[in-house]
């Protein structure tokens, strides 16, 4: 089948041409050195992004992408493991719980016990406290960068299995911006996109395994049949019966990581269901051997094979909720009501339309139009086309230009849509949704990147005159260089997005108030931190010790040491009424102050980009409250509140108390402010206001303490 959007792989059939040519051919031999060398550059890029991300995960990345990074994973893990105050969210309580504890246990927890036993021996041994908001970031993204190589594994075995060309795919996958944020991100999303690339790398394996034992049984079946005398017949049907079986292969390993998957996100249904399809219809349409009975059979076989998986985290689950105890298995005492089915009460909860909606309602067609070319940009385009390129012959009932329904083309295309139109029945849609289409992307349209795209052939196929028309004068051809470049850029800046730029002064301002608040800690002060327009802070990255924690003293009484670091978050909440609520906190905490004599500090982070409006509230209370910016950390971006880019005040202009009105900023300048004409100055300064508002501030609030009248 010819496909305009599904060219020769770029070098393959040039290789072959060069060997028919004689050997003694010194031009021959500089274009196979040069293939060669190409070769190779391809693989010391694969590894030159390898180190890179690498790099970026010790770096590390502060961009924080979305709150499920911390609270689906390791905000849990962490406060159990270290002790330490964090954040336990709903997805979590007892009661109805959604997501299973089994996977964050074996990922996460194993590995941070392991952790916090080496920080405790070298704590022991040389008196550093290695604990820190920096080792609890890179530890768990540690391990995600471990699992992330699993992508790359599947890629090379599934390249191997097929015979393509696996340098182009890897260096594809590896400068993908999918990979080098969400891949080494602790996401339940790209755990789910690693089981759905070990999944496909199997059932690859197994495809290409069937295809050839029925492919020899066959032909020696004929053999046999044809065969003259008994002796031949003997020969073919011991070779017959010493091929491999491939029915049921690999079929317990499958069954469990589908298990694994659903428990993990049970959206790992919709991208593993069109795989295990394929696999149990191996065979079948092409080979009189297998029947529609090895259908059914394979089904039963893999429903039992996952049976012990399934088992086996029904009850780690059930343990640690409390549906069962110990003591109930010792006794027996078990009923149905003891085990919990936690992707059960997650399908309960997202089938409502409602429930959904709440996390954010989005039109049907965000993932296909939207998301997929925000994550895979011009990649992602080319993949959209050629699917409708295929619906559009598919209409036009084009069927023998359509590949196989078991071919690689085909399987990997169901690979990709089949999930994105399931996913799209939900009204809650995100890109990172759609990362374990990663590797099927990448397989079937990564050659394009050296390829190119031809759309002459498209045009002359169209049902349109003009189009067909033009197709005789013009070659439109978009090349691979070009593909490559816009590849690379693209990749670059969103690389730099979700990774640097995106709410990354959350992280920061977790770094830095781990070490202030332990200051204020041991004077005995309670820290009252207020947040507004920024994600949810993941509490445990304050490195705080657990109030609840119970302590034994020398005498053998225990006691719990009191809350002094207390959280308050805002959301998108009007920046008025923000002030309204912090001004209560405030007040709470200066009558505590008076009546118990508890030492207090009230902090307050905003974007820059609302650091204005909220100047002008203080301005109007200014015989109330002052307050003093202590620390301003970029770059930060919150989609929540854009820089205004036709502010009218510098942030560095805008004073922290009205005693003090200092300029600090020496682009500000009111001559130009005043003055009409647009001069270069104030572009310059009106650029640097834009600049400035990409950060995220901490203010102290305090109480404006009246100033005592001077005696005569």
């Amino acid at each position: 089948m010819k496909n305009e959007f599904e060219q020769p792989e770029y070098g393959d059939d040039y290789v072959k041409s060069l060997y028919t040519k004689s050997e003694n051919d010194q031009k021959v031999q500089k274009r196979r050195k040069f293939v060669k060398r190409r070769e190779n550059f391809s693989l010391f890029t694969y590894f030159f992004f390898i180190l890179i991300r690498i790099v970026m995960v010790f770096l590390p990345q502060y961009g924080y992408i979305h709150p499920d990074e911390f609270f689906q994973t390791t905000e849990v893990i962490t406060g159990e493991v270290f002790e330490l105050e964090a954040t336990r969210t709903w997805e979590f309580n007892s009661t109805m719980p959604i997501r299973s504890y089994a996977i964050p246990f074996v990922c996460f927890k194993i590995p941070m016990i392991f952790l916090k036993f080496v920080l405790m021996s070298i704590k022991t041994i040389s008196g550093v406290d290695l604990l820190s908001t920096y080792t609890l970031l890179v530890f768990p993204r540690l391990i995600m960068l471990l699992i992330s190589f699993i992508n790359d594994y599947s890629v090379y075995k599934i390249c191997r299995a097929y015979n393509l060309r696996y340098d182009i795919r890897l260096v594809t996958l590896a400068s993908s911006a999918v990979i080098l944020t969400f891949g080494i991100r602790t996401f339940s999303n790209t755990i789910e996109m690693a089981l759905c690339s070990f999944l496909l790398h199997l059932i690859s394996d197994c495809m290409v395994l069937s295809n050839t034992v029925i492919y020899q049984k066959e032909f020696l079946e004929e053999k046999y049949e044809s065969a003259s005398n008994i002796g031949e017949r003997v020969k073919y049907f011991k070779m017959r019966m010493s091929l491999p079986h491939h029915s049921y292969s690999k079929c317990a390993i499958l069954s469990s990581i589908c298990v694994i998957g659903i428990f993990n996100r049970p959206t790992f249904i919709c991208f593993a269901l069109p795989l295990i399809f394929f696999w149990m219809l191996r065979g079948m349409g092409i080979s009189r051997t297998v029947t529609f009975t090895d259908f059914n059979l394979r089904i039963l076989f893999f429903i039992l094979s996952g049976l012990p998986a399934f088992c086996t985290i029904v009850f780690i689950d059930s343990l640690y909720y409390g549906y069962l105890s110990l003591a109930q298995v010792y006794i027996l005492d078990i009923t149905i009501y003891s085990f919990l089915v936690t992707p059960v009460n997650f399908i309960r909860y997202n089938i409502n339309s409602s429930n959904t909606a709440a996390h954010g309602e989005h039109p049907r067609w965000l993932h296909l139009l939207i998301n997929i070319p925000l994550l895979y940009n011009i990649l992602g385009i080319i993949t959209i086309a050629s699917f409708g390129n295929m619906l559009y012959k598919f209409c036009k009932k084009e069927f023998q230009n359509l590949p196989q329904s078991q071919s690689f083309m085909f399987v990997m295309t169901a690979a990709i849509f089949a999930p994105v139109f399931m996913l799209s029945l939900f009204n809650h849609q995100e890109p990172r949704f759609l990362i374990p289409i990663t590797i099927p992307i990448i397989l079937l349209h990564s050659p394009k990147l050296i390829t190119g795209v031809n759309l002459t052939n498209f045009m002359r196929e169209s049902k349109w005159n003009f189009l067909r028309y033009l197709s005789n004068f013009i070659n439109i051809t978009i090349s691979g260089r070009f593909i490559l470049k816009v590849w690379y850029t693209m990749n670059i800046l969103s690389t730099l997005f979700f990774g640097f730029i995106h709410q990354a002064g959350v992280i920061q301002m977790n770094e830095y108030m781990s070490t202030y608040s332990q200051q204020s800690l041991r004077q005995h002060s309670q820290i009252h931190l207020v947040t507004s327009h920024i994600y949810k802070v993941p509490e445990s990255m304050f490195v705080l010790p657990n109030a609840n924690t119970i302590y034994t003293d020398s005498n053998g009484m225990k006691y719990k040491n009191a809350r002094r670091f207390f959280l308050y978050e805002y959301d998108s909440m009007e920046v008025a009424d923000m002030f309204k609520r912090m001004k209560i906190i405030l007040d709470a905490a200066e009558m505590k102050f008076k009546v118990k004599n508890v030492p207090y500090e009230v902090l307050l982070a905003i974007p820059l980009s609302r650091a204005f409006e909220l100047n002008q509230l203080f301005y109007k209370h200014s015989h109330l409250m002052s307050y003093k910016e202590i620390q301003v950390f970029y770059p930060h971006l919150s989609t929540e509140a854009f820089p205004n880019i036709y502010a009218t005040h510098h942030p560095c202009e805008i004073n922290t108390d009205v005693d003090e009105l200092d300029q600090t900023c020496s682009l500000a300048s009111h001559n130009d402010i005043l003055n009409d004409e647009i001069s270069v100055t104030s572009v310059l300064r009106q650029v640097s206001s834009v600049v400035h508002q990409f950060g995220l501030t901490l203010y102290k609030v305090e109480i404006r303490k009246k100033k005592k009248k001077p005696q005569n």
